[in-house]
């Protein structure tokens, strides 16, 4: 494994992404109270997830963290569900969630960039905050269109680069390091999750997936633009415990929402 997959992969074997809100003294609770929080913070996936669709088809899901995602894929009544991830740590919780709930996962460990699929294997593809991390990000998205099948959907979803939480980690990393010549680009790839992080415009989001027939592509603000849950505690400091109790959400929702850090990409093959 390449020494920047290798980073990807360890950062997040080293915690799932929503672990932070596993709590319980079971895995039942602690499974259910991080698809609690997930859902809570984040009211718009499930309208752009749309898991209904996946009824009487063939549904893949690149990077499936704790298993939120897939348990509801898998209640749709696929035909057939896959679940790819680069670690063990995120199957591994999918499986158990998966298991507590008597469905049988078919999960595998792999690559983003090289899933060990044939072409037209799927009618619809998921993937929800996973693509900007591996390495080829482009590759990736090609892997996508070449594992549909032709009039198959994938919902993808990547960060925004123009975003509130790009202008707070610049903020941060940039202007109060007295580096003020640091670019947004290199402040997302070490300071935003695991290291090499992108984040797209629109207009770069669309090129990425140029090879489909059909592009959708909006802006959603996201719950770490408005400061809710976790976000911004690992970049802790007074300014930010601050900024958290007198964050002015009410205004941004008004105001901002084309400054949201998700883009979410509905395009089909």
């Amino acid at each position: 494994m390449p020494a920047a997959k290798r980073d990807v992969h360890d950062f997040w074997n080293a915690a799932s992404c929503g672990e932070i809100y596993a709590q319980g003294t079971t895995a039942r609770d602690q499974l259910a109270a991080q698809a609690l929080a997930r859902y809570a913070l984040e009211p718009y996936l499930s309208d752009f997830a749309r898991f209904e669709d996946g009824y009487g088809h063939d549904v893949l899901e690149i990077g499936v963290g704790m298993g939120a995602d897939h348990l509801r894929w898998r209640q749709a009544s696929p035909r057939t569900l896959t679940g790819v991830d680069l670690t063990s740590r995120a199957l591994n919780f999918t499986r158990a969630r998966l298991l507590l709930e008597h469905e049988a996962p078919r999960l595998l460990q792999g690559d983003a960039e090289r899933l060990p699929f044939a072409d037209d294997s799927f009618d619809l593809v998921y993937s929800w905050g996973v693509l900007h991390h591996t390495p080829d990000t482009p590759h990736a998205v090609r892997e996508v269109r070449r594992v549909l099948r032709p009039g198959g959907r994938s919902r993808i979803m990547i960060y925004h680069r123009r975003s509130i939480v790009g202008a707070l980690l610049w903020l941060r990393y940039a202007v109060l390091t007295g580096r003020i010549g640091r670019s947004l680009d290199e402040v997302y790839s070490e300071h935003l999750e695991s290291p090499g992080t992108k984040a797209y415009s629109v207009d770069a989001a669309r090129r990425l997936f140029d090879g489909f027939s059909d592009v959708a592509v909006r802006v959603q603000l996201s719950f770490a633009d408005l400061l809710l849950g976790e976000a911004g505690r690992r970049h802790g400091s007074g300014g930010m415990q601050v900024a958290r109790a007198l964050w002015p959400r009410w205004l941004l929702r008004r105001a901002a929402a084309n400054s949201g850090l998700y883009l979410f990409i509905d395009a089909r093959k």
